[in-house]
Parts: structure tokens; C-alpha cells; sequence
């Protein structure tokens, strides 16, 4: 096994001990009724904000580069904009900004609907956020960064790729890019977390056994790329 095969195979683990990664029965927030699901809002210590910080820092430093900001989506992308802000620092001394979204506007004080960093024209920003499915929030907040400044949106980096198609046929990553130009990065696919925990056991238990394999194939038959 190499070792970038390896590294996925830590991280799907990783996520599954820190009960983010979960099967059973779920609906996405496209309202497909799933199988599996990942939610990073179930992440809740100082270890695994530091363990995923670094894996995405990693991810932007490997493949995007240097970046000036990093933008969270409310809510799940903030803490993961914080934690990939801190890594960078601590793993490669970047100091990068890192902003998020209120969901509804601030009408006192400062006001407006940005928290932290302040973008400006010319910088190049990297968003994190936990999943791809069909690709809403990120169409959701570019409306907010492209009104904030005039910036460059260096990359998405996600923790799953769901690999599924998007609003036109296509898969989300495909059409992100063909309407944004926004390339997306992801950690690993849903076809790389199928591979790995397949009749593997995680602390004593299967994870994914044949029935639940057979529901996640029949559920990405439908909705999956095929690549």
C-alpha cells in the first residue's frame, strides 16, 4: 500500500472513531435519502480539530499552494477554517486569514454578514467545507465572497467527495468548475471509503458490511458518477 493510500485510510478511520463518518439512514440536504453521511459538526475535541487541521493544511500546501484566506461556510466550515488556519501556521508558518458567514446579517454594531479576516481585492482564497454532494452551499455563499471582494477562489477542499451528480447530469465537482472555474480537492471519495471499510474492522465492529455495501452501491448506481 502506498503511502498517500495509507494517509486515506487513516483519515476515513479517523472519521469514523470520531462518529463523522455514519451509515444508516439519512437525507442530504439535496433531500436524497442516503445510506451514509459525513458530519463534521460531530467533531467536538481539541485532538481531532488539530488532527483535521492538519490534514487539510496539508491538502492546500500539496495541491492549491500558497493561499491568502481561508472562507468557512456557516456553520460546519467555520471551525474547519480556524483549524486549517492554525495548521498552516504551525506546520508550513503561513499566517493565512480565515473569515466565515453569519447566516443572517449583523443589522448593529459593525454589522454585515462576515466574521474575521477582512478580504480585499487581488486575494486568493481557499474555502473548506466538510462534504460535496450536489454542490449548494458553495453556490449559496459565492454570491457573499464575490460582494466582500474582488478575489480569486484558489480551491474547494473537502473531506468526501459523494461523487454524485449535480443540478445538470454531471457530477458537482464537474459542474463547480464548469460555471466557477472552482476546482474542488477532496480527501477521499466515497468509493475510496467503500474500498477501505469494506468487511474491515474499526475498534471491535464492522463498519461496512455486505448488506450495508449493497445499499451503498445501489444508492451510488443512482445517483454516483460511474469514474
Amino acid at each position: 500500500m502506498s503511502e498517500i493510500e495509507q494517509s486515506k485510510r487513516d483519515f476515513i478511520t479517523f472519521m469514523v472513531r470520531a462518529g463523522v463518518l455514519t451509515f444508516g439512514d439519512f437525507v442530504t440536504k439535496s433531500g436524497r435519502k442516503t445510506p451514509y453521511f459525513v458530519n463534521t459538526g460531530n467533531y467536538g475535541t481539541g485532538a481531532q480539530a488539530a488532527k483535521l487541521g492538519e490534514t487539510y493544511a496539508r491538502c492546500i500546501h500539496e495541491r492549491i499552494g500558497k493561499v491568502d484566506a481561508l472562507f468557512g461556510p456557516a456553520y460546519k466550515g467555520i471551525p474547519l477554517a480556524t483549524a486549517t488556519a492554525v495548521a498552516l501556521h504551525t506546520l508550513y508558518g503561513e499566517d493565512v486569514g480565515y473569515c466565515f458567514n453569519r447566516k443572517e446579517a449583523k443589522d448593529h454594531g459593525e454589522g454585515g454578514n462576515m466574521v474575521g479576516c477582512r478580504l480585499k481585492d487581488g486575494d486568493c482564497v481557499a474555502i473548506t467545507e466538510d462534504v460535496v454532494t450536489a454542490g449548494t452551499s458553495v453556490r449559496e455563499t459565492l454570491p457573499l465572497l464575490q460582494k466582500a471582494a474582488d478575489i480569486t477562489i484558489a480551491g474547494l477542499i473537502v473531506s468526501v467527495d459523494r461523487m454524485e451528480k449535480g443540478v445538470h447530469g454531471k457530477t458537482a465537482i464537474e459542474e463547480l468548475y464548469e460555471d466557477f472555474g472552482i476546482r474542488t480537492y477532496p480527501l477521499v471519495t466515497v468509493r475510496e471509503v467503500l474500498a477501505a471499510l469494506h468487511n474491515t474492522e474499526i475498534d471491535g465492529r464492522i463498519v461496512i458490511d455486505n448488506a450495508m455495501k449493497a445499499r451503498m452501491e445501489a444508492y451510488m448506481k443512482e445517483y454516483c458518477s460511474e469514474n
